[in-house]
């Protein structure tokens, strides 16, 4: 295990490390800095000590040899034998990164999908896709399909792999990169290659969304991401495109210590991670009431009602509608924030829209710095005269 070490010699007992650390983790000792167990490795304290004093230093007896992992891996997730969308856009910038780095795009295809849907993925940009065509991973366990990705990467030794931040890739993933003893990025929302270092850098919200941080995984393979869906680019479907099919065998002996018994499909409303026009309303709503004005603009334009977090711990509007980082991640052409002051929490799942139109009294709220369009007014005296013309405009046709 990694751990935080201090070289006395050098130590000067500044105690610039104490207020460095954003979990309390050092307390000083006999004048000098003793860090407890609670430590996140997070390197603040070793950036703080202006007489380097303090690094990380690991007990591995032996260390890996990283140049026999190669390609850029993604699992492409399937529901009902139907690959999702955000497995399309994860080949997509697989396809980017593979080609940066100079090696190959691969896609992993758990249970029975029709050949069309494993030349989809080639199509979209994988160059291989390795399909387990078994029957005993058509749903979704645990077990099985940690065991079969697995074997594949071992097999296979990609240096990066990445899972879509879905329900299914939110439990799989950390059951993958504890098994292969290795680093995992967590709800990513941008992914990029360090030209010199040729490392994975991996930018995720930290410190419960308020930073931005890029996160790197340097001393094991494969380096690990989840990706938030609608982060990235659905690339292109090119079906002039040339790629293999491997037909893959999974273990005989699978362990699998659940059995699936029903399945109930929930029914809802619309789905706003699929929706072209979201009328958003937060805390500066003030009022549950104030939803049922956004509805009815909303129903007006052709859209659906999106919410940030505040208003959903009220209580004034149900979690299905939350948007950001502890919700969905939404990517309409057209995105309305109505008394949304714009936190990194929050833009973090909409920051993509095609297009931002902001409405807040505040002129200093941070959502008027991404948006594309921006009313510093009180919602309530605009959106009203919005909906009277929008129903007068309708009349008139």
């Amino acid at each position: 295990m990694a751990q935080v070490t201090l070289d006395k010699a050098l130590c000067r007992h500044c105690r610039k490390c104490i207020s460095s650390c954003p979990y309390g983790c050092i307390k000083f000792f006999d004048d000098y800095p003793v860090i407890s167990q609670e430590c996140r490795l997070c390197g603040a304290c070793i950036q703080a000590c202006p007489f380097k004093a303090l690094k990380i230093e690991s007990d591995a007896k032996a260390k890996e040899d990283l140049t026999k992992y190669r390609g850029v891996m993604v699992f492409a997730e399937q529901r009902d034998g139907i690959i999702i969308e955000a497995a399309y856009e994860l080949v997509g910038k697989a396809r980017r990164m593979a080609d940066e780095l100079g090696e190959e795009a691969y896609a992993v295809l758990l249970g029975q999908c029709g050949k069309d849907e494993a030349q989809k993925l080639i199509a979209y940009g994988a160059d291989k896709v390795y399909h387990f065509d078994d029957r005993r991973l058509t749903d979704y366990r645990d077990d099985p399909y940690a065991q079969v990705l697995c074997h594949i990467v071992k097999e296979r030794k990609p240096s990066i792999l990445l899972v879509a931040a879905t329900s299914i890739g939110r439990i799989l993933a950390p059951r993958v990169s504890m098994k292969m003893w290795t680093g995992l990025t967590a709800d990513c929302t941008k992914l990029d290659i360090d030209s010199k270092t040729r490392l994975l850098l991996q930018t995720r919200p930290a410190f419960g969304g308020n930073i931005m941080a890029t996160i790197t995984c340097q001393n094991s393979r494969p380096q690990m991401a989840t990706v938030r869906p609608k982060v990235m680019d659905k690339p292109g479907k090119d079906l002039s495109r040339r790629g293999e099919i491997v037909k893959m065998k999974a273990p005989a002996a699978l362990l699998d210590r659940v059995r699936i018994v029903k399945r109930v499909v929930e029914k809802g409303g619309a789905d706003i991670a699929e929706a072209d026009v979201i009328v958003v309303g937060g805390r500066g709503l003030e009022r549950k009431q104030g939803f049922d004005m956004l509805k009815e603009f909303a129903g007006l334009i052709g859209g659906v009602v999106g919410s940030t977090r505040p208003p959903v711990e009220e209580g004034w509007i149900s979690y299905s509608h939350q948007i950001g980082l502890s919700g969905k991640t939404v990517r309409p052409k057209v995105y309305i924030a109505c008394g949304v002051s714009g936190t990194v929490q929050h833009t973090a799942g909409m920051e993509t829209s095609d297009y931002i139109i902001a409405i807040n009294k505040d002129p200093e709220a941070p959502i008027f710095r991404i948006a594309d369009y921006g009313i510093v007014a009180d919602l309530y005296s605009i959106v009203p005269e919005v909906i009277e013309g929008l129903k007068k405009a309708a009349k008139v046709k």
